[in-house]
């Protein structure tokens, strides 16, 4: 009898392309994909260390399936399970543990009963292409490199993920001509660094090599995953602002808007290389959606240097601010600082950020009504209105009303008003 399984992702991007592959080759093995735990012989848990709170979400989860079902084959990878295997490995919940080097190997390790896979990440030294033919979303991810060389002091990603390592430009090329052919017309390239692509390849490539190839191709448009403001170089910015097939969409790993905090996260800009390029992107770009991150209460910000960080965002051309209390992480360099901050502070800071987004999301918005856009229409419903969801080309929700999904989810739309939450825009196909 075939094996049914199901699959959970957990974190970035990066982990949903990888949970893909894995379900795709989960599929071409034999195995039945299901969605409801309760119809799966085997439940994949992909997993997030990004913060505590994605390693307790992923434990818990696990030992809710297995609770109310002790026959379920259950399987954790994932960057919690690269970080913690030896920790994990005694777990009664787990039957097997699969570090990230060998996640997409997860068929051939159920069918051979090997119930533990995880080896030293460092010695990953290529990048591990998989080719998909179909994705789980209307958007095309293309994963284009793993790991990170940097070391900011609050960070374990660079120990579950290893160096940076890029996918070929051939084979790059070839996924997004695939993807093209077989219905997507936009790709999302995505990695744990991206902007660090191509050096491991050759000294002269940049990500920026990479873009000037991906113009070519079939593909009607492309996104770019999240980038360290020290990658968009003025020739960088330049470029894009020349494409017809960048989304002008951006998101910036800005982690905090305060010197003294930038330097004890050990991240190599300043408050001005901010505002300077923000100002840059603002000024090629009419419409362009720039979004960041940033980690409050980080061990020593002090009230004043939070109110640094609250009045420049407040200043700055932003569209939105994913705001995040800071998360000690095992073994970092942020762990043994002095001069921790209480939970409770944290939680105070980031409800200021967050009032600062809102009201930056709502500005973008507002300046968006009333122009034409270019839209993927996704073909499930918004469950309050029942109209169709999608997303322009510069990262602006939308609801559709119209009757079916259309022949071609790439669409003309005019977006006439804001809905009743005030996120996003109702509009109209041209």
């Amino acid at each position: 009898m075939e094996k049914k399984f199901t699959i959970k992702t957990l974190g970035c991007k990066t982990n949903r392309i990888e949970s893909d592959i894995i379900a795709q080759k989960m599929v071409n093995s034999g195995f039945i994909q299901v969605d409801d735990v309760n119809d799966a012989d085997i439940y994949i848990l992909n997993s997030c260390a990004v913060t505590h709170s994605a390693e307790s979400k992923s434990l818990s989860s696990l030992r809710g399936v297995k609770n109310r079902n002790p026959k379920l084959l259950t399987v954790l990878t994932g960057c919690f399970a690269q970080l913690e295997a030896e920790k994990l490995r005694e777990d009664k919940s787990i039957d097997i543990l699969v570090g990230n080097a060998d996640k997409t190997e997860i068929p051939n390790l159920i069918k051979n009963n090997i119930k533990f896979d995880v080896t030293d990440i460092f010695e990953q030294t290529e990048f591990k292409f998989d080719s998909l033919s179909a994705l789980s979303r209307a958007r095309a991810t293309v994963k284009i490199q793993d790991g990170c060389d940097n070391r900011c002091s609050y960070c374990t990603i660079p120990f579950a993920r290893g160096k940076s390592r890029s996918s070929k430009i051939d084979d790059v090329l070839a996924q997004i001509n695939l993807l093209f052919k077989n219905g997507y017309d936009e790709t999302v390239l995505t990695g744990i660094h991206i902007g660090q692509w191509g050096r491991d390849l050759n000294p002269g490539y940049s990500l920026l090599t990479l873009l000037e190839h991906i113009e070519k191709t079939q593909i009607t448009q492309y996104r770019l995953g999240s980038l360290n403001p020290l990658e968009l170089t003025d020739e960088f910015i330049d470029f894009l602002s020349k494409s017809k097939k960048f989304c002008p969409h951006f998101h910036l790993s800005l982690q905090s808007f305060c010197n003294k905090t930038l330097k004890n996260m050990n991240r190599h800009y300043s408050e001005e290389d901010i505002f300077n390029l923000i100002g840059n992107i603002n000024s090629k770009f009419e419409f362009a959606f720039i979004g960041s991150d940033i980690i409050v209460g980080f061990p020593g910000e002090t009230d004043e240097d939070f109110e640094i960080t609250r009045k420049n965002l407040s200043l700055v051309g932003l569209s939105q601010i994913h705001v995040f209390p800071y998360s000690v992480r095992k073994n970092t360099v942020a762990e043994r600082l002095p001069n921790h901050i209480k939970e409770t502070i944290k939680k105070e800071r980031a409800a200021i950020i967050q009032t600062i987004s809102d009201e930056k999301h709502l500005e973008f918005l507002k300046k968006n009504l009333n122009t034409l856009n270019t839209v993927i229409i996704e073909n499930r419903k918004d469950s309050e209105t029942g109209f169709f969801k999608g997303v322009t080309k510069n990262y602006i929700n939308v609801l559709a009303d119209i009757p079916s999904m259309p022949s071609k989810p790439l669409q003309t739309v005019k977006l006439l008003k804001l809905s009743d939450d005030k996120k996003r825009i109702i509009a109209d196909i041209v």
